[in-house]
Order: structure tokens, then sequence, then C-alpha cells
């Protein structure tokens, strides 16, 4: 039933109880206006409320029915907090949690951090450096793993090597401003990732193997060479 369908059932019943006369009929009429309402009178009148009370509620819930209808033809839909997640968010989440873990001892490329960093990319060696292997291992646990085969890489040069081959490479130029979870490259010399980009233009970064742990940084975009769009 529409919603002006039940709106005018419940008029015109709420108009017949204000007429109890024309609810009974004749056999509820009072004879000169002095005569007492017959058994038959009381029982139709009670009838008549009791089934007021039932078309109201039958009213009530086709109103909801039809109330939840229109919210459903809006497309109207749970929020899928999945949808609010991109590769980029996660790349950033996973890189903050590994801040401030240091090599041990410091200069030496080595800890159990930077061990597990090397599982993300094929024939790492232990004790090089390790900012390509952090990378590496961030972008694969976000699910965008570096590499044709997803097989990381362990030089700067392999990084912006397969970034090109897939279309990923972002070379720094004018008005050219990266996303959160972007990489930043600095020649072949140095990645790391992009945290944030702050109002004057200066890149938040987190990257392995600087100052010998997972270090927040602060760079000009001047800095960079190029950026690989992990989004």
């Amino acid at each position: 039933m529409s919603i002006e369908a039940t709106l005018e059932r419940v008029s015109a019943i709420r108009q017949a109880l204000a007429d109890p006369a024309a609810m009974v009929g004749a056999a509820g009429k009072l004879t000169g206006g002095t005569e007492a309402p017959t058994a038959a009178t009381t029982t139709a009148a009670s009838s008549s409320a009791s089934s007021f009370a039932s078309a109201l509620e039958q009213a009530n819930a086709s109103y909801a029915t039809s109330a939840s209808g229109v919210v459903g033809s809006a497309g109207i839909s749970p929020i899928n907090a999945e949808n609010e997640d991109s590769p980029g968010a996660r790349i950033v989440a996973i890189a903050e949690s590994q801040l401030g873990h240091a090599e041990q001892p410091p200069g030496s490329n080595e800890s159990p951090a930077i061990a597990e960093y090397r599982t993300a990319t094929a024939g790492a060696v232990p004790g090089a450096p390790w900012c390509a292997y952090f990378a590496s291992w961030v972008a694969r646990q976000a699910g965008t793993p570096i590499g044709e085969a997803g097989q990381g890489a362990g030089a700067v040069s392999e990084v912006w090597s397969w970034a090109q081959s897939a279309g990923r490479a972002i070379p720094n130029g004018p008005g050219v401003v990266p996303q959160p979870g972007d990489l930043i490259v600095f020649g072949n010399e140095h990645v790391g990732i992009v945290r944030d980009v702050l109002p004057n233009g200066q890149i938040q970064t987190i990257e392995g193997n600087y100052e010998n742990k997972v270090s927040a940084n602060v760079r000009s975009p001047s800095e960079a060479t190029g950026y690989v769009n992990m989004n």
C-alpha cells in the first residue's frame, strides 16, 4: 500500500470514529434522543473501536514499510570501510608502524627487523643497504608488491626500472605533486615513502636506512628525482 493510500485510510477511519451513529448503523440509532443504547449498539461501538485500533496499527506498519522502500529506492547503503582503503593509505600505515626500528649495531645494515624486510626481495643480501628492501617489504605487506613478479627490489635503480616498465614512474618537475603512499626516489642512491605533502609543498616521508633506522623526515620537492605511483 502506498503512503498516500494509507493516509487516506487513516483519515476515513478517524472521521467514522467521530460519528458513532454512522459506525453502528440503524441498529444502534437512538430514538428521540432519549433511548438508552441497546446491547447491539454497545457491541457495535466496541467492535468499531477495536477495528479502528487494528486498522491504525496496520496503517502504521504500512507507512513504515513504505518509508523503508523510499530509502531503498534512493540507493542508500551502509558505507563499506574497505572502499575507503587505498593502496597508498595501507602503505603509509604499514610504514608508520615500523618507525624507530634501527640497525643493531648502528652502521651494520643489520637487525631482526631488517632481516624481515629482506624477505620481501628475492636474492636479498645480508648487510647490504636496505632502503629498497624496506620499500619492497612495505609494498608487499600492503598488497602492491614491487617487481614484475612481485619479487621486490634490492637497489633503487631496480625500483625505478620496474616503475618505468609498469607505467608507474613519474619524473619530478614543475607541478608534480606525489600522493601519500607513493615512493620518492633520489637518483640511484635512495628511496623512501611519501607520507604526506604539507601546505607549503614540503614532503613528509618515511625512509628505511635513513640515519641507520626507519625515520620520519621532511624533504624539499627539489630533492626528489622522481616518484613511483603506488596508488
